[in-house]
């Protein structure tokens, strides 16, 4: 299997498929690149290279004990982008994904980088403060953290049986497969590194980063959102791009990638191609 090594020793897995303009996908807590099956077959059959990662702690990635915040998973997919010298790429991120894209961007500039898209994405802030009302209380996260330490595979059993994927909603048809992949994903990484990214991905004020992008960013988001909501995400992230353009879903669910691919690989094509 493909690895690369981070400065600070990490091993980081990776798929790297077919030629063509890259798409480098970034995934949400706590998946991996698996997560993106759906869109990588998708982009690979319309003529794209598509690259996804494992995140540290994640998937087949290394379980290191340290290293689980934005910055570290900001210069590990840069590590990714240099190893394979991508030029001209578009980078997509789901949930976390979207905060580690916009990060990377803003971190390590737009050299190498074309367009964006976030989905479903974390910016510009989740948790509750003075200077963001709208957030989530922190109690939320806490929470969050409380569930995974006392019962990790209970945890990762309700949340893509109920909010994640929307199947806690009236009339919802639950897909056990869907679920079972979710869990799977999920209980291959660590719990240090899955406890540590819910601080990483709440915690994490990206707003300054949004300010500093200038290519064309997708934002793309469900009023249905039940894991971030999307009063205080997308349209607040949009604004503040310089470049953004917010594409607002009505009935989806925070998965939508995995639910409703057929839309959002359109639209992404759409948007890649325009």
């Amino acid at each position: 299997m493909p690895f690369i090594k981070t400065i600070d020793g990490v091993e980081i897995f990776y798929k790297d498929w077919g030629k063509g303009q890259p798409i480098v996908f970034s995934h949400g807590w706590p998946l991996s690149a698996d997560d993106w099956d759906a869109q990588m077959l998708f982009f690979l059959n319309h003529g794209f290279r598509v690259i996804a990662h494992d995140r540290r702690g994640h998937g087949r990635s290394a379980q290191v004990a340290d290293g689980h915040d934005m910055d570290h998973y900001a210069d590990d997919l840069a590590a990714v982008v240099a190893h394979l010298d991508l030029k001209g790429a578009v980078h997509v991120g789901h949930s976390t994904g979207g905060g580690e894209v916009v990060h990377f961007i803003a971190r390590h500039g737009e050299s190498r980088v074309a367009k964006a898209a976030i989905i479903s994405a974390v910016p510009p802030l989740m948790v509750k403060t003075a200077a963001n009302p709208g957030g989530l209380p922190k109690d939320v996260f806490d929470g969050l953290q409380a569930q995974l330490a006392a019962n990790r595979a209970q945890f990762y059993r309700d949340l893509p049986a109920g909010p994640f994927y929307g199947f806690n909603r009236p009339g919802a048809k639950p897909s056990e497969a869907t679920i079972q992949n979710w869990w799977r994903q999920g209980m291959m990484g660590g719990a240090k590194a899955h406890y540590d990214g819910i601080a990483a991905f709440s915690q994490t004020d990206f707003t300054e980063d949004l300010k500093k992008i200038t290519i064309p960013v997708l934002v793309m988001h469900s009023e249905d959102d039940q894991i971030v909501p999307y009063a205080d995400a997308g349209p607040l992230s949009a604004k503040l791009l310089k470049n953004g353009t917010l594409k607002t879903y009505k009935g989806f669910p925070h998965g939508m990638p995995t639910t409703h691919a057929d839309t959002i690989n359109a639209d992404l094509l759409a948007f890649i191609k325009g």
